[in-house]
C-alpha cells in the first residue's frame, strides 16, 4: 500500500485556498481597536466555544472531537507513542485515507515518553543503522535522540464517517527536537531539527544536528534511513514550504534574531543531489530589522516590500552562525520565524515574538513570476515581495502565533504558543480574528493544525501530555 503523491495541480489545488483574500487584513489591523472588539471577534466564527465535558478542547457548538493517538500508546510496530507532538502534515493516501507524519520535539532532558521505552527496551525491535544518532553514555551504552517522527494513517470516512486509526509506527527516530516541517508536492514529509547540537565528547550526542530530513509516506514502510539534507543549512529549523510552480523551498528559522531562507535545489524531487541556499534581503536597503521591537518606524500593516535574495556559503555552520553571515551580508532579520504554508502562488509564515509588543505577527511573501523567481532574471525583472499581513499587538486577539496552516475555505488556522489559555485561532479572508477551540486540559501549546485531503477533518496535536485530535464538524465550503 502507498501513498499517491500529490501532482502540481493537487498540490496548487490545496494551496489556492490561501490567495482568497487577506486583503481588508491590512486595513482593519490599522484601525485603533475599540471596547467592542473582543465581541466582534466571535462573529467571523463557529460561535462561542462550549466547554468540553471531557476537559480536553472547548470547540463551537455542532463540533466534535476524537482522540487518535496518545503519547505511551503502543504502535502497529511494537514500539510506542513518542511524546511532546509538534507539526504536522496531511498526504492524500490509498482508498481515501489520510496519511499523518507527525514530528515528535523530543531533546535528552525532556520528561516524555520515548519510542524505546522502558529503558530502551525498543530497541531491539529496529536496526540500529536507522538511527540517526545512537548516541553513547559516560560508561559507553547507547543513548539515542528521541526525537524524530511517527506516520498514521488515518481514515475519515470509517465508523459512519466519525473517523477511525488504521495503523500508526516509527517513520525517523535519532534525530532532534523536531518541530515542524511540511509536504512536498511528490508525497513526502520535510521534518526539521530546531536543534544545532553535536557531536559533542562529554554529551550523548555523536552526530551533528540542525538539518532537513526527507520522510516517506509509505504506510508501513517503517523507518526511513535517515539522511540530513545538509545543503538545506544546519541551523534552528522549524517550517518549510513548497513553492510548486518552481519547487523552491522556503524556510523558518525560530532565532530571535533569524532570517528566512529559500533552498534552490538542482532537482525539484531529489534535495540531496543539492542546491543553493539563500537568505531574504528588502531590495534598496541592508539589514531591515522586520521584527518592530524597538522600531520608530516599523512596516504598516498590508505594505508590501520588494525583496532580493543573498547567496550563502557557510551553509553547514557547526557553530550556530549561519543568521549572523546572512545579516552581515545584508539579509533581513525576523522574530522567531515558526509556523509557514503555502498558498496559491504565495507563502504564509508567522513570527512568534514579531511586534512592538513582541505577541506575534503573520507575514506573506508572493514570489516573483516562476520564470523569474530564483533564475538571474531577479536581477532585472519584478521581484517577489514580503507583505506583513498581522500584528495585532494585543494578547487578547494572539499570543505567539506558530504553526499554521490553510483551511479548505480559505482562513488560515493559527495555534497558539503563548502562556496563558491556549487557542486555536482562525483568521477570516477579510482579516477578522476568531477563536475556534481552546485546550482545556492544560496551558500547553496546540501544534502541527492541517487538514485531511477530503477536508472533512482538521488534526491537530496538544504538544503536552502528548496527544492528537481528529476534529469534525459544519466546516465552511
Amino acid at each position: 500500500m502507498t501513498p499517491h503523491p500529490l501532482n502540481r495541480r493537487q498540490f496548487v489545488h490545496r494551496a489556492a485556498a490561501a490567495s482568497v483574500g487577506f486583503t481588508g487584513l491590512g486595513r482593519l489591523l490599522e484601525q485603533p481597536l475599540q471596547g467592542n472588539w473582543l465581541r466582534e471577534l466571535a462573529d467571523p466564527g463557529y460561535g462561542p466555544l462550549q466547554a468540553d465535558p471531557q476537559k480536553v478542547v472547548d470547540l463551537p457548538e455542532g463540533f466534535s472531537y476524537t482522540v487518535l493517538s496518545i503519547a505511551g500508546e503502543t504502535m502497529t510496530d511494537g514500539l510506542l507513542v513518542p511524546g511532546k507532538h509538534d507539526g504536522m502534515g496531511a498526504i492524500p493516501g490509498p482508498g481515501g485515507t489520510t496519511i499523518l507524519i507527525r514530528n515528535h520535539e523530543i531533546s535528552p532532558g525532556h520528561r516524555c515518553i520515548g519510542p524505546f521505552d522502558p529503558e530502551l527496551a525498543g530497541l531491539v525491535k529496529v536496526k540500529q543503522d536507522l538511527i540517526y544518532d545512537i548516541g553513547k553514555t559516560a560508561t559507553g551504552e547507547p543513548a539515542p535522540s528521541r526525537g524524530g517522527c511517527t506516520r498514521l494513517v488515518y481514515d475519515t470516512q470509517a465508523n459512519e464517517g466519525t473517523g477511525a486509526l488504521v495503523s500508526h509506527e516509527l517513520a525517523l527516530v535519532g534525530t532532534e527536537h523536531n518541530c515542524a516541517g511540511g509536504i512536498t508536492p511528490h508525497g513526502t514529509w520535510l521534518s526539521c531539527e530546531e536543534s544545532i547540537v553535536g557531536p559533542t565528547v562529554d554529551k550523548p550526542w555523536q552526530q551533528p544536528h540542525g538539518y532537513v530530513f526527507e520522510v516517506p509516506a509509505t504506510p508501513g514502510g517503517g523507518l526511513v534511513k535517515p539522511v540530513p539534507i545538509v545543503p538545506m543549512g544546519r541551523m534552528n529549523h522549524e517550517a518549510v514550504a513548497i513553492d510548486a510552480r518552481t519547487g523552491i523551498v522556503y524556510l523558518t528559522e525560530d532565532r530571535n534574531d533569524g532570517c528566512l531562507y529559500r533552498f534552490i535545489p538542482e532537482s525539484s524531487h531529489r534535495y540531496l543531489e543539492g542546491g543553493r541556499l539563500e537568505a531574504l534581503a528588502i531590495t534598496g536597503t541592508r539589514q531591515v530589522d522586520t521584527r518592530h521591537w524597538e522600531d520608530p518606524d516599523p512596516t504598516p500593516v498590508g505594505h508590501s516590500l520588494p525583496v532580493r535574495w543573498i547567496p550563502l556559503e557557510d551553509v553547514d555552520s557547526a557553530d550556530d552562525s549561519l543568521r549572523y553571515q546572512a545579516w552581515e551580508k545584508g539579509a533581513a532579520r525576523f522574530a522567531r520565524g515558526e509556523g509557514m504554508w503555502p498558498g496559491k502562488d504565495e507563502i504564509y509564515f508567522a513570527c512568534t515574538t514579531g511586534g512592538t509588543n513582541q505577541r506575534g505577527q503573520i507575514w506573506r511573501y508572493r514570489p516573483a513570476d516562476p520564470s523569474v523567481e530564483g533564475t538571474p532574471m531577479e536581477r532585472i525583472a519584478p521581484s517577489g515581495r514580503l507583505e506583513l499581513v498581522a500584528e495585532p499587538n494585543d494578547a487578547s486577539i494572539v499570543e505567539h502565533a506558530d504553526n499554521l496552516t490553510v483551511a479548505p475555505w480559505g482562513d488560515l488556522i493559527v495555534c497558539e504558543d503563548g502562556t496563558e489559555d491556549q487557542f486555536l485561532l482562525g483568521v477570516t479572508p477579510t482579516g477578522q480574528f476568531y477563536k475556534f477551540g481552546r485546550n482545556a486540559m492544560n496551558r500547553s501549546e496546540f501544534a502541527g493544525a492541517t487538514f485531511s485531503p477530503d477536508a472533512s477533518t482538521l488534526f491537530v496535536n496538544i504538544q503536552n501530555p502528548g496527544l492528537t485530535l481528529a476534529i469534525r464538524g459544519p466546516w465552511r465550503t
